[in-house]
């Protein structure tokens, strides 16, 4: 089994996004998932995983129940080790300098030597709520987000999705590498970027030109092989099953001059053609669009509401 720390506010939208790379992923505590396998080399494309580690033991939260049951745990003996201990959303008091000292002084006592700089295995104490779950780190997610931000971009716009959230809806759309991924409203391309970072090729439309010609010039500078062009997202210029998945963020009703009942036909139109030229398909929104994704024909597998702010709430669809 493996324990999986989780990122960002909803355990849940992390958990089913960490189910690209470990199938059963499931929440356990406060920032805590657990799954019975995990495919290392996918790991490292998640955005709300951090890590994943083999289960050593389950505990109280305590740091004589950790130490106790590390002493009872079958470790290897070789080769050096660190201990890192976290208070998970500090939902514990545990002082975790003392667990870490504790823990190293078992790991010490069966034979290990202590190098906190580059150390052959590294043991991680993750407190959270009452349970203590101790782990081998085994795989850890590429944090390179912060490199690719909106506005540090060769084109900018407002309103621009974070890449964060962009990797995780290419995972919950289960994107592999060699897969086509559609964005048929790309505007800045930052889904597209994201799914050419997993490996896919991505292919984005979009009704302006300015949007076109803006991710073009973003999508030049992170991935090799890409075509974005100016398209209606209600009529593609695709042949039927023409992408592996689809993937887009619907306009928001208070930014754009569209009507309600012309916003409500677009997103309609988008997700038809959507379930013309593909199986699987992500829909943000600012609003629910469940009954327009079922007239479609497509089911809904899971659903998510995020909060960003106090105005916004992203509603996130998991087609197929």
């Amino acid at each position: 089994m493996f324990v999986l720390e989780l990122g960002g506010a909803d355990d849940d939208f992390a958990a089913a996004e960490a189910r690209a790379a470990a199938t059963d992923a499931r929440v356990a505590a406060p920032g805590i998932g657990l799954a019975s396998d995990v495919d290392r080399e996918r790991f490292r494309g998640l955005a709300y995983a951090h890590r994943a580690g083999h289960h050593v033991a389950t505990t109280d939260a305590s740091v004589a129940a950790a130490a106790d049951a590390l002493r009872e745990a079958d470790v290897a003996r070789e080769g050096t080790v660190a201990v890192r201990a976290r208070n998970v959303r500090n939902t514990t008091d545990v002082d975790t300098q003392q667990a870490e000292r504790d823990l190293g002084g078992v790991l010490v006592d069966v034979g290990f030597d202590v190098d906190l700089e580059e150390p052959d295995h590294e043991l991680r104490a993750l407190f959270a709520d009452d349970s203590c779950f101790l782990a081998w780190l085994a795989a850890e997610s590429v944090r390179d987000f912060g490199e690719r931000k909106p506005t540090d971009r060769p084109f900018f716009q407002p309103g621009s999705m974070d890449p964060l959230l962009a990797r995780a809806l290419c995972n919950l759309a289960r994107v592999q590498p060699g897969d086509v991924v559609l964005d048929p409203m790309c505007g800045t391309g930052g889904v597209l970027i994201e799914a050419g970072l997993l490996g896919a090729r991505p292919v984005g439309t979009d009704a302006q030109q300015k949007m076109v010609e803006g991710a073009r010039e973003n999508l030049d500078a992170y991935a090799a092989d890409f075509g974005v062009a100016r398209a209606d997202a209600t009529r593609l210029p695709l042949r039927d099953g023409a992408a592996d998945a689809v993937i887009f963020d619907a306009p928001y009703g208070r930014q754009s001059k569209i009507e309600t009942h012309e916003l409500a036909d677009l997103v309609a139109g988008a997700l038809a053609e959507a379930r013309r030229v593909t199986d699987r398909c992500v829909l943000v929104a600012d609003r629910d669009w469940r009954d327009a994704a079922r007239d479609a024909g497509w089911s809904v597998t899971e659903r998510f509401e995020r909060r960003v702010h106090r105005s916004l709430t992203r509603y996130v669809l998991v087609l197929d």
